[in-house]
């Protein structure tokens, strides 16, 4: 079942977020996501059947810090 989850990331510009969408939009299960550069929090929102810990390895193999939002 597909979810939505909010991160606090360290993806801060368009290059950023360049360097992290081959490696989001290749994982299977990640329906959508998007990242909100104004927030001071830099929010990754997914939209994805796979579990948090999954999407966060992908964010860190882009070479970015991520953490859950509560």
């Amino acid at each position: 079942m597909e979810k939505q989850m909010k991160f606090k990331t360290s993806i801060n510009c368009g290059g950023c977020v360049a360097k992290v969408t081959p490696l989001l939009n290749a994982a299977e299960g990640i329906e959508n996501w998007k990242v909100d550069t104004d927030n001071p929090d830099k929010v990754l929102t997914v939209t994805t059947s796979l579990p948090e810990d999954a999407v966060m390895e992908t964010v860190k193999k882009a070479g970015f810090k991520i953490e859950p939002l509560q």
